[in-house]
């Protein structure tokens, strides 16, 4: 066999090879035939040895670890077996697990107890319609063994078993994105050992505690039961028969040659906590093997009646009864660790909290970080009765943290009369895929493919009752109370008066929090979930033009209670970051009336405001687009006053929209200007200059070649009051046909380009831009010619000479005792 492993003596017949341990141990060894005074004082160890001693120490300490080596009992493969290369991925894999510095390796036990359960599962969802698949092994139960003696930890169940094909697939050589996501997140601090389950490849989790692995497997397909082995760290696994036979019937046995640093799991103690805490929502038992030693009376060969004589007898009657002779025996006793029902079907009065917590870990396999935000516990009763758990997580899941939410896996268990039938289960829409749970239905088929289970009228009346538990769920965190802060006794200074502390962090709302996590989903949710449109933009929460700090949002509701009574519509501002919403110039006209505006930050907002267009009847307004109109000011003299300003400037207006051409769809009078003299804005129906910019960054834009046919044409809103309009105007020659002076042209296509900035658009042509800025700076400059300055030719350098160096004094006879004989 062809295996690199650290240490390998090759014979004919055997492959030897040492676990790294056993070098460990020489070394050990090695030191402890060292003369203690060195090994005390290893710091100076070498520098007190000459070269001869040590040699003799490097050769005593050689011939040490060669006698362990020689006394070593060598591995040989499974007899009859075939050796298969590990997958690449997996074996990189498998080398970080390994050489993990993770310090919680009990993590191991929960993975083989959750696949064991899975496997369970399986066949007892098979068996529903095919009951001779049980065989005569109907006991669906799993069994955990410890054998001091062997050093070997061995968890057994009677689930549906692996062929030999599956063997060799499942566990090792098929490459699974799973494998390649774990190694991945792993590299980028995403992950740690202890989330290897989530990502489907928790088997390998046993080379956290093992030397060798061993899985026997037995499947109803497969008339032969076979055997998996590999050594920690080796680059290759064995596979095949069992030299045994058939002795599972039917299930899976993986045996555990424990590492010397990992005898705590050889104990009752230990283990019986551990499969207590790991096992307490599994729905099959599980069974702990107890080895227990206890004295029992020695039983001793009955004697012929023939040989006892008369003064034998009287002697007994003489003799006070003997304690019995005793003997220690060892006995082995299962003991069924999780005898609770499942927390799912018990009074939600009498299961605490921390008991939550703990199914949430269950439910969540690694999936989200942190504890559950919330939970609801509930019974449905109706034309269709089930029960069901729902949590809020309290972290975002990987996949939601990437932007990838169809990658998010389901996380619904579903069980038909506590028979898991998938955990992988459509149950709820993409924007709630966060949400985790179990349902439990008593009026499901069993007897249905999951396919056809998925498009069951009863299942689609279970998911719309789950949504709604769901969005109502997290209704009632939004409504939850204001933690109370904690009171601190007033400090007072010498005159008796209060002292303000400051700095002190202001109380977060829970809801708050929360959504700052998950608010998108929400959203996401307005744009699928037309039903439940309404309820979930009750949920939505803003930063405004009036809220403050980074924990201050404002609802859709707050922001319609106190609007003014002349506002009809909701003001609306997409854009790239707050302080660029604010300091736009946008936004003058609503700071001089005192309106509040949402600030519309995610990329999802634009699609949200296009899509569903309006709250409680009031009709979202982007105030980047035209038709903005305030309803403050009387509607006839605003009307005669928007005819004479159009009147007035209808010279520059045409003018500039010559000069612009198809940079610009049309050029107006706009009254909407505070401060600034113009600005960009987009057609009612168009796309905004933020919409603009996410559509031009879409990774998967086809048939357009980028920087091509994307830019937009906006409208040229002007200022009729601002001075730099009013001189452009006056700048005009009377004659339409007359040529406009050439400092007119530049300074309106300097007015366009800031115009264009403020609007939030990208300049068209940057290049004919950089020309305009730099005939302004020559202006400005008062520069006759751009002809570039001669070169400069600097004189050659004398190269200067180096300094001498100066050594110091030889110090070893100088004595500071000397200094004071010196006058200071």
């Amino acid at each position: 066999n062809n295996q690199p492993a650290p240490l390998v003596l090759a014979t004919t017949a055997t492959m030897v090879r040492f676990h790294k341990l056993a070098l460990g141990a020489a070394f050990v060894t090695a030191l402890s035939i060292i003369p203690s005074s060195i090994v005390g004082n290893v710091a100076f160890a070498n520098a007190e040895l000459t070269e001869d001693e040590k040699a003799a120490e490097a050769d005593l300490a050689s011939k040490a670890a060669e006698a362990l080596i020689d006394a070593a009992e060598p591995y040989t493969p499974p007899a009859g077996s075939s050796t298969f290369a590990y997958e690449a991925e997996v074996h990189k894999m498998l080398d970080i697990v390994v050489n993990s510095l993770y310090t919680n390796k009990d993590v191991f036990l929960r993975e083989l107890i959750s696949n064991a359960s899975d496997a369970l599962d399986k066949i007892r969802f098979l068996s529903v319609t095919k009951p001779e698949m049980l065989g005569d092994t109907p006991d669906l139960e799993m069994k955990i063994e410890y054998d001091p003696d062997q050093r070997t930890l061995t968890i057994r169940d009677t689930g549906v078993g692996m062929t030999k094909e599956d063997l060799i697939a499942n566990l090792g050589t098929v490459a699974r994105s799973g494998t390649t996501n774990f190694v991945k997140a792993l590299g980028e601090g995403a992950a740690d050992v202890s989330m290897i389950g989530m990502f489907g490849v928790g088997f390998y989790s046993t080379f956290l505690v093992a030397d060798k692995v061993t899985v026997a497997s037995k499947n109803n397909d497969d008339d032969v039961q076979h055997i998996w082995e590999s050594l920690n760290g080796e680059a290759s696994f064995h596979v095949g028969p069992d030299p045994r036979g058939n002795t599972l019937g039917r299930g899976t046995e993986i045996t555990l040659h424990l590492k010397e640093d990992a005898d705590e799991y050889l104990g009752p103690r230990k283990l019986k906590e551990m499969v207590r805490h790991y096992s307490e929502f599994v729905t099959h038992p599980v069974y702990l093997r107890e080895i227990k030693k206890i004295k029992v009376p020695v039983e001793k060969e009955e004697e012929d009646e023939d040989e006892f004589d008369a003064e034998d007898i009287e002697g007994e009657e003489s003799k006070e009864e003997k304690a019995p002779e005793m003997e220690e025996v060892t006995t082995f006793e299962y003991e069924h660790i999780n005898t609770d029902p499942a927390i799912w079907a018990r009074d939600k009065e009498e299961i605490t909290d921390e008991e939550y917590q703990e199914f949430w870990k269950v439910v969540s396999k690694g999936d989200s970080s942190g504890d559950a935000e919330e939970w609801v516990h509930f019974n449905a009763e109706g034309n269709i009765n089930f029960k069901s758990i729902l949590y809020l997580p309290s972290e975002v899941p990987f996949a939601l943290q990437q932007g990838r939410p169809d990658e998010v896996r389901p996380g619904l268990r579903l069980y038909v009369r506590k028979v898991l039938i998938s955990d992988e289960f459509d149950l709820m829409p993409r924007y709630l895929g966060f949400i985790k749970g179990v349902v439990d239905s008593d009026d499901l088929p069993l007897n249905v493919n999951r396919e056809t289970l998925q498009e069951s009228k009863i299942i689609k009346i279970i998911k719309k009752k789950l949504v709604r538990k769901a969005i109502d769920l997290i209704r009632k965190l939004s409504q939850q109370e204001m933690p109370e802060e904690e009171s601190e006794e007033a400090e007072l200074d010498a005159d008796g008066n209060v002292i303000v502390k400051e700095g002190k962090p202001k109380a977060v709302h829970p809801y708050i929090t929360w959504y700052k996590k998950f608010g998108l989903s929400l959203k996401m949710g307005c744009l699928d979930d037309s039903a439940n449109k309404d309820k979930l933009q009750k949920l939505l929460r803003f930063k405004s033009s009036k809220t403050e700090g980074d924990d201050d949002y404002v609802s859709l509701q707050e922001y319609v209670d106190r609007m003014p009574e002349w506002q009809k519509e909701i003001y609306v501002f997409p854009g790239e970051s707050m302080k660029q919403l604010k300091e736009s110039s946008f936004m003058d006209a609503f700071y001089d009336r005192d309106v509040e505006v949402l600030f519309l930050t995610d990329s999802i907002d634009e699609y949200y405001v296009q899509q569903v267009r309006e709250f409680g009847g009031k009709k979202y307004r982007d105030i980047t687009k035209e038709g903005v109109k305030f309803s403050d000011e009387d509607e006839d003299l605003a009307k005669r006053r928007n005819k004479v300003y159009t009147d007035k400037f209808k010279p520059l207006t045409k003018y500039l929209k010559k000069l612009f051409g198809g940079d610009v769809t049309k050029v107006t009078i706009s009254k909407r200007l505070g401060k600034a003299p113009a600005i960009v804005s987009a057609s009612e129906w168009g796309n905004s200059a933020n919409m603009d910019r996410i559509m031009r960054a879409q990774a998967f834009a086809h048939g357009v070649a980028p920087g091509e046919n994307m830019m937009p044409t906006g409208n040229l809103e002007l200022n009729p009051r601002h001075p730099f309009v009013i001189k452009l105007l006056e700048s005009l020659p009377e004659d339409e046909d007359a040529e406009v002076p050439s400092s007119v042209k530049n300074s309106a296509w300097i007015l366009f380009d800031t115009a264009t900035m403020s609007g939030g658009f990208p300049i068209r042509d940057p290049k004919k831009y950089a020309a305009r800025m730099t005939r302004v700076l020559k202006s400005n400059l008062e520069v006759d010619s751009l002809t570039l300055a001669d070169e400069i030719d600097p004189p050659e350098e004398v190269d200067e000479p180096e300094e001498p160096e100066f050594d110091m004094p030889d110090m070893a006879d100088f004595d500071m005792a000397d200094l004071e004989d010196l006058d200071m």
